[in-house]
């Protein structure tokens, strides 16, 4: 026993005259890291990079036949609330016509606020919810005031874009929020899909989030409108939801056959 830890005291040492090398640029980066991420100027950046991308990846993928058309879906039972799941949705913007002049829902959080200045970039008007952090009546109050947002703008002619599944909840299953928001401004739920047959999955993310990449196929799926009476009770409000679940699961998997050249 002896004799093993005699010969790891080459190795230990090693490893600690690394981490104390690395402390100070450790050191260095903690405390530049937090007045990098508020900076205007890295924030535009970073906008203007992945907005960049986003369309780069959208231009060099090509439509497969069996995709929907964008303008036809935009113009489905509009204005509409256009559902998405979580992780299958970064190409959404690029799809979204300007003319719709469409509002999104994103959260307050701190990681929401790349993705909120991106969609503006496309032409698409962000909604703050509630935070992911926020405590159970703050949220709720954020999260109601994000959705009288949404009634409004509906009420106005504009479209809306809205995450279907509830962060860091059980991935693909709807909740009732974008239920709601149909039953108190009378439009419709349009679940959407998109997909391209090369992409990365982040296997280890909650939601399975899937990169699109470059020079492939890409399809666009859109389901059939489903409304919710404005009288609807919490059993038919459970039933909607249940279809919005079913008919976004659907239009994604079909996304993906057409992608992946399966029948």
């Amino acid at each position: 026993m002896n004799d093993r830890r005699t010969a790891d005291m080459p190795a230990v040492a090693s490893r600690r005259r690394s981490a104390g090398k690395d402390a100070p640029m450790k050191a260095f980066w903690l405390r530049i890291r937090r007045p990098l991420a508020q900076s205007r100027l890295v924030k535009g950046l970073l906008v203007r990079l992945l907005s960049g991308v986003l369309r780069f990846v959208y231009l060099t993928n090509r439509v497969v036949p069996g995709s929907h058309d964008p303008h036809a879906v935009a113009a489905l039972e509009a204005p509409s609330i256009f559902a998405m799941w979580h992780g299958q949705h970064l190409l959404i913007p690029c799809i979204v016509p300007r003319y719709l002049k469409a509002v999104a829902m994103f959260s307050r959080s701190r990681d929401a606020e790349l993705n909120a200045a991106v969609a503006e970039r496309f032409g698409i008007t962000p909604v703050r919810g509630s935070g992911g952090r926020e405590s159970g009546r703050a949220a709720q109050k954020g999260g109601a005031r994000a959705l009288i947002a949404l009634k409004k703008a509906l009420g106005h002619g504009r479209s809306v874009a809205m995450i279907a599944d509830i962060p860091h909840g059980k991935p693909r299953e709807a909740g009732l929020g974008i239920v709601t928001l149909a039953r108190i401004s009378g439009r419709p739920i349009v679940p959407v899909a998109c997909a391209t047959s090369r992409r990365k999955v982040l296997e280890k993310s909650w939601d399975k989030t899937t990169i699109n990449l470059p020079f492939g196929r890409r399809a666009l799926v859109a389901g059939e409108p489903i409304y919710v009476n404005a009288d609807a009770d919490d059993a038919e409000m459970e039933r909607k939801r249940v279809a919005v679940t079913q008919s976004l699961d659907a239009a994604t998997a079909q996304a993906y056959r057409l992608v992946d050249g399966k029948p």
